[in-house]
């Protein structure tokens, strides 16, 4: 008669209410350390054991930004500490935080080329990178975890020599890198990963652009659908033609090349709306009216904004072939047919009335866009 269910026992049974007495137990000992946590900070209390109450407060609940907060003032204590505490006359306080109860390996501090107080900062640092990694891979889109890795980073380069610096922002590229692996798509990676390239190249005083955009190239071949990379991409590329201190016949073979690549991606799923905005990003480089626009083709020149303009509408045209419900396709043809007859390209009225005309069946949501648009274009009926 259950018809397979099982029943869930009454308060009598040990069901319902044993459920519900877990649920408010939980809640009755988080807040209590909450509330233990709270005050230790409110008493100044910045002890290795109210370091570990944050530790087991933030996996209980790592979105929980004052404890982050807390947690950061016991490491900035202890880093206090140990540049003002560096002789036997001022030892380490019972009970605070450190690595260790012997204070710093002074013989792996000098193999390290440390100071004994950076010595004991570095290892802190490394251990509680170490011991967000779970936390890391449980939340992997938690704002708070990335930012508190952030933070003790930066710590490193503030406190450290640049070599040891480097080495940590090293690795966590690498993890970076791992975590993009499991999660290609995962945005806060991917703004994360630019931070970290960006000190590693202030550190070392290199440019890692070259390889960063043949991980982009990677990253889109295992996943097209992937607009960080796109997004990263574009932002490398006008730095990195610079770099190469790229010609004009360079940077024109630099842009076909991505026309192609772009092109042969939206073969592939002309529906996925990140390789449009990519190819926006393309076609917005040979508009000098865009301010924001970056460059690509350089000079680029009334006559080179015509081919590829023309070029590109004929190509996008094709794309209706077997996606006639596509609506990115017409949006892209109105567009950059436009442009491509304010430079005085010949366009058919009628073609373009039939496109706005499909736009308006297949997103009738937007109908006034639709008819601004109409506006803008000169298509309206007189």
């Amino acid at each position: 008669m259950s018809h397979g269910v099982p029943r869930v026992g009454g308060e009598g049974e040990g069901g319902v209410a044993s459920s519900q007495d877990k649920i408010k137990a939980r809640i009755k000992a988080y807040k209590e350390l909450e509330k233990d946590v709270t005050d230790r900070i409110k008493n100044e209390d910045y002890s290795n054991t109210t370091f570990q109450l944050t530790s087991t407060l933030l996996s209980q609940n790592p979105e929980y930004y004052t404890i982050w907060n807390h947690r950061r003032l016991l490491l900035q204590h202890v880093f206090a500490r140990e540049f003002s505490t560096s002789s036997p006359d001022n030892p380490t306080a019972e009970g605070t935080l450190s690595t260790s109860d012997d204070h710093a390996d002074t013989t792996a501090a000098q193999k390290a080329g440390l100071s004994p107080s950076q010595h004991e900062i570095s290892l802190l640092i490394s251990e509680d990178l170490s011991s967000l990694l779970p936390l890391l891979k449980q939340y992997p889109k938690c704002y708070w975890i990335w930012n508190h890795r952030s933070w003790l980073l930066t710590k490193a380069t503030t406190h450290l020599p640049a070599a040891s610096a480097i080495k940590f922002w090293q690795g966590e590229l690498a993890l970076v890198g791992k975590m993009l692996a499991l999660d290609s798509r995962n945005f806060h990676g991917w703004g994360y990963r630019r931070t970290v390239v960006e000190a590693i190249e202030r550190l070392g005083d290199i440019s890692m652009a070259e390889k960063e955009f043949e991980y982009t190239t990677k990253m889109i071949k295992t996943n097209l659908s992937n607009f960080s990379a796109w997004h990263y991409r574009s932002q490398l590329i006008p730095r990195l033609l610079n770099e190469r201190n790229a010609r004009r016949e360079a940077r024109a073979k630099f842009l076909d090349g991505e026309f192609e690549l772009i092109t042969s991606a939206l073969y592939t799923d002309p529906y996925d709306q990140s390789l449009w905005f990519y190819h926006q990003f393309l076609m917005a480089t040979l508009d000098t009216t865009n301010p924001q626009a970056g460059i690509i083709l350089s000079p680029c020149t009334n006559s080179d904004r015509k081919m590829y303009l023309e070029q590109e509408v004929t190509s996008v045209r094709e794309m209706l072939d077997g996606a006639e419900d596509c609506k990115y396709i017409y949006q892209a043809l109105l567009e950059y047919a436009r442009r491509w007859r304010d430079l005085g390209g010949e366009v058919e009225k009628t073609d373009m009335k039939e496109w706005l005309g499909e736009l308006r069946k297949l997103d009738p949501l937007r109908e006034g866009r639709w008819r601004d648009l109409e506006k803008v274009l000169g298509l309206e009926v007189v």
